[in-house]
């Protein structure tokens, strides 16, 4: 994966970027850092309070709307809903950055409830494949499409009580993988991002004892997804990984 300079102001003008998860921790910093390099956002979550806030810091910050959409990722039908809807509006995909998951229960294996399964299997890793179906010919549309797909080092190391969470972030980095090399000679490229630990809300009900002051702001990853958004990517043979990426400014896969 190749280096690339900082980005530069409205770098990303006239570019349609679509952000799930985005009312709150990394969505929500990726969908302002976005919104200030001068793309239209999309935001997709299923708080629509936490969106309309987002909505006001976006106008706030570059005097321009986002487009909110409040919907569950979990719900196939709606997903397809947006890709029509966004095919109608804009024609077109130019970044995609999945940033929704849910942690789960933290549990051992033998005790996790299958409706718990379940939700876990829909959120993190069926509603990632229903996400690429229905954005795959927008982003074919753009002239260097670039999707953003987060995942966590859970994924290489597995712990105790992380089943649902580590399994479906696997299932989920496979499937991003297989999809970018299916798309090698498409102007289409895809990356996986692990964030490390960052101050969200799922971070707080993994590690409730915690102090949050001793945990990376979630704004920090902003300027990295900016320039995700625009780099010149190869194949994700692996990650990204944000720790490395702030220490030394380099796109550096391991």
């Amino acid at each position: 994966m190749s280096t690339s300079n900082p980005p530069s102001a409205q770098s990303l003008s006239g570019k349609i970027a679509l952000v799930t998860g985005a009312s709150r921790g990394i969505g929500r910093a990726s969908a302002l850092a976005l919104a200030r390099a001068g793309a239209h956002v999309v935001a997709v979550a299923r708080t629509e309070g936490g969106l309309t806030e987002l909505d006001d810091e976006i106008r706030a910050a570059t005097g321009q709307p986002a487009t909110l959409v409040p919907l569950d990722i979990a719900d196939g039908d709606a997903l397809d809903q947006l890709g029509l809807a966004l095919h109608q509006r804009f024609g077109r995909l130019d970044v995609l950055v999945h940033a929704a998951a849910t942690l789960g229960p933290m549990t051992p294996v033998s005790h996790i409830e299958p409706k718990h399964w379940d939700r876990v299997v829909a959120v993190n890793l069926t509603a990632t494949y229903r996400l690429i179906r229905t954005t795959e010919p927008l982003l074919r549309a753009s002239d260097a499409a670039r999707a953003i797909f987060l995942t966590s080092g859970r994924v290489a190391r597995p712990k105790a009580f992380w089943g649902p969470y580590g399994v479906t972030k696997a299932g989920m980095e496979h499937m991003v993988r297989t999809w970018a090399d299916e798309l090698e000679q498409t102007r289409i490229r895809a990356v996986l991002l692990d964030p490390n630990t960052m101050r969200t809300k799922m971070r707080a009900e993994a590690m409730p004892g915690e102090d949050p002051a001793t945990v990376t702001d979630p704004a920090e990853i902003g300027p990295l997804i900016v320039e995700l958004a625009q780099a010149d990517l190869g194949q994700p043979t692996s990650s990204v990984v944000f720790a490395r990426w702030k220490a030394d400014g380099t796109l550096v896969s391991v």
